[in-house]
């Protein structure tokens, strides 16, 4: 799978951004897709997943509320829609994913893994 990540980008406290995820190359039935990020000077942090074939997701606690992920099953698209942003949120995001049955973790060894792109949100 082919995993494209576009959407960041400099964004002020309390607005929204959204990123999206073009996955290409092979069927995603059976793949967890989802985000990961990784801050200035810290290691990557799991944000949300979505199961593709059931739409199941999943969420880092502290963008509960937050953040959704959603997908385009027509299009082979996830969407992450980012409201109300932090400047804690500021991070290089990576669309990534894996077999979703298998004991693989998102921000730890995906099965795939797309290009950064880079989320900044000001005070």
């Amino acid at each position: 799978v082919q995993l494209q990540a576009s959407g960041g980008g400099l964004a002020q406290t309390g607005e929204s951004l959204r990123l999206s995820c073009s996955a290409s190359g092979r069927p995603l039935n059976d793949l967890k897709v989802g985000w990961v990020r990784q801050a200035p000077g810290k290691g990557r942090a799991f944000v949300a997943a979505i199961t593709w074939s059931s739409g199941f997701t999943e969420y880092l606690r502290p963008v509960k509320g937050r953040f959704t992920i959603s997908r385009d099953i027509e299009n082979n698209l996830v969407y992450l829609d980012m409201n109300n942003l932090k400047p804690e949120d500021t991070a290089v995001y990576y669309c990534v994913a894996i077999v979703a049955t298998s004991s693989r973790l998102l921000h730890l060894n995906p099965n795939y893994q797309g290009q950064g792109t880079l989320v900044t949100v000001s005070s």
